[in-house]
This record gives C-alpha cells, sequence and structure tokens, in this order.
C-alpha cells in the first residue's frame, strides 16, 4: 500500500492531480481544499489512499494526514463510497466535519451534495465515538492559526497582492510551523510572492 507520493505536480485540475516521479505520472484525485493549495510545476507530498477494485485502481490524494485519516472514517460508514467521501472533504474543511459529528450537527453534514439525512445521521452516529478522540486532539494552535491567517491575508491584500496567491503562500508558511505571530507569517509570505 502506498503511503505517499512525492514529485512534481505535472498537472492540475481540481478534481485531480498528476504527480510525476521517476519518469512515471500518477494520476490521484484531490479534494478542493487539496486543490488550493496546491501549485502545478512545484514538487509536492500528497498522502495516498488506494481503492482497489475488480474494475478500478483509484489513488486518492490529500494534503496531510490529518485529512486522510477523517476521509478512511468517512468511507468506513456504510453508504459513504470513496467520491462521496472524497465531495464531504472538498464541501467541509476537517476542523468543520469534525465539529459537525461530534457536535451531532446533521444539517452541516446534510448540507454536502449527495448526502441525505438518513446517511447524515449515520455518518454521526458511526463515527461520533471515534471522532472524538480526534476533536480532543486538536490544536489550539489552529484556531489562533486562522486568526494569524485572516490578519496577514488582509494586511497583503492591502499591500496590493492577489488574494489567491497570498492565501497559498501563508498556507505554506503556516504550515511549516516556525513562524507563530503575524508579523512574522507576513515576513516570511512576502519572500516567498
Amino acid at each position: 500500500m502506498l503511503e505517499y507520493i512525492k514529485g512534481k505536480v505535472s498537472e492540475l485540475t481540481p478534481t485531480y492531480l498528476i504527480v510525476e516521479n521517476n519518469e512515471i505520472g500518477y494520476f490521484v484525485k484531490i479534494s478542493l481544499n487539496c486543490y488550493s493549495i496546491i501549485e502545478e510545476s512545484k514538487d509536492v507530498k500528497i498522502f495516498i489512499h488506494e481503492v482497489i477494485r475488480e474494475d478500478t485502481h483509484d489513488l486518492y490524494g490529500f494534503i496531510d494526514k490529518e485529512e486522510r485519516e477523517i476521509y478512511r472514517k468517512l468511507i468506513s460508514v456504510s453508504g459513504v463510497g470513496p467520491n462521496t467521501a472524497l465531495v464531504m472533504i472538498s464541501s467541509l474543511s476537517t476542523l468543520e466535519i469534525i465539529t459537525a459529528i461530534s457536535t451531532g450537527d446533521v444539517n452541516t453534514i446534510k448540507s454536502v451534495k449527495g448526502i441525505g439525512l438518513k446517511t447524515a445521521q449515520r455518518v454521526i452516529v458511526d463515527l461520533k465515538d471515534k471522532i472524538g478522540n480526534m476533536s480532543e486532539n486538536i490544536d489550539l494552535f489552529d484556531n489562533k492559526g486562522n486568526t494569524i491567517k485572516e490578519e496577514s491575508l488582509s494586511a497583503l491584500i492591502m499591500l496590493g497582492f492577489n488574494k489567491k496567491q497570498a492565501e497559498k503562500a501563508i498556507d505554506k508558511i503556516v504550515k511549516d510551523g516556525k513562524e507563530t505571530d503575524v508579523e512574522g507569517v507576513i515576513k516570511a509570505t512576502l519572500k516567498l510572492l
């Protein structure tokens, strides 16, 4: 089983990417969250979940292990297949999914295209105990990081930078975790832009 693929992005769309590694191109289905972070023609490390059946061999890619773990939990629920789980991860952030399941928020889960009331209820019932452990492990820095990201983004937009490019650069800086305040994030982002 593949853990991750590291290589150059040779093609990138909102639903899939092709990662070239040792002259082999891997077709990997991705979420919109993953798409918004990855840049074409850059080196990338994509965490993989394989789905192997008689008629198909699909690779699903995730930007980090947490997103992949949520995906794996979602597909363990009866009625949620690999593509439906990918739509859920594209529609909601990892934190939103964990929060909705742990608080029993059926409407948030049901808001995802293709998820009905019964499936949303089943997701909550099946995963509430499993997700409970994950919600306790959410780092407080995530909330702090969101504030830092928002403030940094606002400052860069006021300086005249493109919002989408600035968001990608800020996400990279915050993910590295080296900068922990707005000033540091902005300075590090300016070096990337």
